[in-house]
């Protein structure tokens, strides 16, 4: 309980850090109006003991630096150890950092020395300041924190991001300022906070969960492509009903051949899980998403919360997320999700970037202004074959470039929303409806189709008691464009995100093929070469 307390204060320490940017750390002037008379520790390092510590490690500058940033704060006092003993959030801390080790298979903060000597000191009545072994230990207990803090909450900073295509800002922490928060909390009145990040807490516990599958090594797969239905007999079920036991699709164990009505409901919660249709009806693609390696889908997770860290640590109240693996739009309203819809997103070839933005137009009836590339290669060459090309496809000159009018055929639709990027990416209809009942949906040329237009028109709108249902869909049907401008509280962020594992709101483990190989790369940068890749977006 005392763990999850302080991870608590731990996350709401950081949120409320991580405006503070990652740059060079300045190393802050020492506070010497803290004494041994007005200070809540009698216990001061010698400045000589940081300076050896410092270098007898080779700590890096950035690492020196927040060292001797964070004691000059305090004028060196201890910070990890009292006269009369260990500081109580001294085994939380370390709990907090077995955790982490744990979860993500980083042994870099393992350090059994350490913990034998916070044992030995613990033993001890009173902590004098001389004592060699305290001070390495309290040294040590800092830089332990820092990297921790480091790789647990701001994720790997050997990654670069936007190799990754991730263009949305990475989140920043400030580690002197959370330590500092920390140590002034106490472990206090942890009940009044929240989780810095339910997602990346949700998907932990489901890494917790698989490597307890795995400690007896990997559990067998169903070695069959058979299609099965409900009413089929076949001494393969007894595996299929053990391996959807194992992965919580089928609630009690069966071992019966029979493949019954409980059965069906297991298949499609499993299909339902890895974004298949939900047939209820096994086939070979069900099966590869089924015998996915348990230590390739751990991969999977982790790859996924070091994404996680790189998001905001409190995202707005409102506001919409597009993840393209699941190929769903997300709309939330005061921190609950709203609705979802499904969306088409970008071709392999011609990828939706991932980023961030602001919503702030609504476009009724827009006209579609031809791109140079669709220009080039289809509409002039149709002219020339078709003087009557523009009318036939309801399209105009407008000065040397080429748009088509409002209305249904156009290729946006009847309604457009805009987010202003440097990635001309937007959300809009399309008059091609029948690619949403595609269980893989990504075929546009990089912006975002919508289901349902009209939902999100009256969502965005529905401050505004002008713009009534019908009002909405008359200006959708006018045949003549309109912006509407959404101003300061109506502006919505919009977050495109990239997330092929995900905890949803019912407690599911969700899994998602990797559309554009971006899990591929981090999979080589996290772990190494690969050797058991994830599932891909070609094993459709």
């Amino acid at each position: 309980m005392k763990k999850i307390a302080l991870f608590i204060v731990l996350a709401i320490a950081g949120a409320a850090c991580r405006q503070t940017s990652e740059k060079k750390t300045e190393i802050a002037v020492r506070d010497t109006t803290i004494t041994v008379e007005n200070s809540f520790t009698e216990l001061f390092i010698d400045t000589t003991a940081l300076a050896s510590y410092t270098t007898a490690h080779a700590l890096g500058d950035s690492l020196n630096a927040k060292l001797r940033s964070f004691y000059n704060h305090r004028n060196y006092q201890f910070a990890w150890f009292f006269p009369d003993g260990v500081a109580e959030f001294v085994p939380i801390f370390q709990s907090l950092r077995n955790d982490y080790i744990h979860y993500s298979g980083d042994s870099s903060l393992y350090n059994p020395t350490l913990d034998k000597t916070i044992d030995s000191l613990s033993q001890l009545k009173k902590i004098s300041p001389d004592n060699a072994l305290a001070v390495n230990a309290e040294l040590t207990l800092t830089e332990q924190f820092f990297r921790y803090t480091d790789l647990a909450y701001s994720g790997d900073h050997k990654i670069n991001t936007q190799e990754l295509n991730w263009f949305i800002p990475r989140r920043k922490l400030n580690p002197e300022v959370f330590l500092d928060s920390l140590l002034k909390n106490k472990g206090q009145n942890v009940a009044a906070y929240e989780p810095v990040n339910r997602h990346y807490n949700l998907l932990k516990q489901k890494v917790l969960q698989y490597y307890a599958l795995t400690k007896n090594g990997e559990p067998d797969t169903v070695g069959t492509n058979k299609k099965f239905r409900e009413g089929d007999r076949d001494t393969l079920l007894v595996t299929l009903k053990a391996r959807l036991h194992l992965l919580g699709d089928l609630p009690e164990p069966d071992s019966t051949p029979i493949f019954d009505t409980t059965l069906t409901n297991a298949v499609r919660h499993f299909q339902q899980r890895v974004g298949q249709k939900q047939t209820g009806v096994t086939g070979p693609a069900f099966f590869k998403e089924l015998n996915v390696p348990i230590a390739s889908r751990i991969r999977q997770m982790l790859i996924n919360m070091e994404r996680i860290r790189w998001m905001p640590a409190a995202p707005p109240t409102d506001y919409i997320l597009v993840n393209i693996p699941e190929f769903t739009l997300h709309a939330y309203e005061d921190g609950k999700l709203s609705f979802d819809m499904v969306v088409v997103v970008g071709s392999e070839a011609n990828s939706t970037v991932i980023f961030s933005g602001t919503l702030n137009q609504v476009v009724f009836s827009p006209y579609w202004n031809v791109p140079a590339s669709i220009l080039k290669k289809e509409v002039l060459p149709g002219i020339k074959k078709n003087p009557n090309y523009l009318a036939r496809h309801n399209m105009e000159w407008n000065g040397g470039s080429v748009r088509q009018k409002p209305g249904k055929s156009n290729s946006l639709g009847l309604v457009k929303f805009l987010f202003p990027n440097s990635y001309s990416i937007y959300f809009h209809d399309t008059p091609s409806k029948s690619l949403f009942k595609e269980s893989q949906r990504a075929f546009s040329h990089g912006c975002i189709r919508l289901s349902e237009p009209k939902k999100m028109a009256e969502w965005l709108l529905r401050r505004d008691s002008t713009w009534t249902s019908e009002k909405i869909t008359a200006a959708m049907n006018a045949g003549k464009e309109k912006y509407v401008r959404l101003r300061g509280k109506n502006e919505m962020p919009v977050f495109i995100g990239y997330f092929t594992s995900w905890v949803d709101q019912h407690g599911n483990l969700q899994f998602r093929k990797d559309v554009y190989g971006h899990d591929r790369k981090m999979e080589e940068r996290l772990f190494g070469p690969v050797k058991m890749p994830i599932a891909q977006a070609t094993d459709r």
